[in-house]
């Protein structure tokens, strides 16, 4: 889907990164429209907003150092799959010293609707193992996260299926416009207004 794509990178960023933002998903382009990729697909969004590109290899991750609303932030995509994603955002939490509160993720939820934003300073891993990895190798479960709903299996399918299934040229519009105002509030986010982000933005 062409408004999925990355454009040129205009940014030239430099300086030790505040904040991490990662979405999750899984790397190879059989997974690159798949409801688990969510996050991914996100990112998409905010490197067309911010020109940028995450095309350095880093963390074991697609990396790119951006300035978002005056704040330096190390954007990334983990390429260890979704289930060792908290390998790679400890490696560049550790790297750059920056604490849990300071990790932004952003991923699928199979609880919320398709297209419905949750956004919370902290929690469980409500069951997605990527969070799961990333509590178990930050120690911590108080970092802010961006839930982006793909909707629920149906009774008589696989969960594996689901999640790896490809979203609807329909579904991919609701994602985009999701991940728009997703990307609206993690700029709030990195401004110390995640109230503000949460009471405009939560579906």
């Amino acid at each position: 889907m062409a408004f999925f794509r990355k454009k040129a990178q205009t940014q030239r960023v430099t300086g030790k990164p505040e904040f991490i933002i990662a979405g999750l998903g899984n790397p190879g382009k059989e997974y690159e429209y798949s409801r688990h990729n969510t996050g991914f697909l996100c990112l998409d969004v905010l490197c067309n907003k911010y020109s940028i590109r995450t095309d350095r290899i880093k963390y074991q991750s697609l990396v790119a150092l951006a300035d978002i609303e005056g704040h330096v932030c190390l954007v990334m995509r983990p390429q260890t799959y979704m289930n060792n994603s908290g390998f790679a955002v400890k490696a560049a939490a550790d790297f750059y010293k920056i604490p849990p509160e300071k990790v932004i993720v952003i991923y699928d939820d199979i609880s919320l609707p398709t297209g419905v934003l949750r956004i919370r300073k902290k929690g469980s891993a409500g069951g997605h193992n990527g969070i799961k990895s990333i509590i178990y190798h930050l120690n911590s479960d108080e970092f802010p996260r961006l839930k982006i709903g793909v909707g629920a299996k149906e009774i008589d399918e696989d969960l594996k299926d689901h999640v790896l299934g490809r979203f609807s040229k329909a579904d991919l519009e609701t994602i985009k416009s999701t991940s728009e105002r997703a990307v609206q509030a993690v700029a709030l986010i990195v401004q110390d207004k995640t109230d503000e982000a949460m009471n405009r933005y939560n579906g």
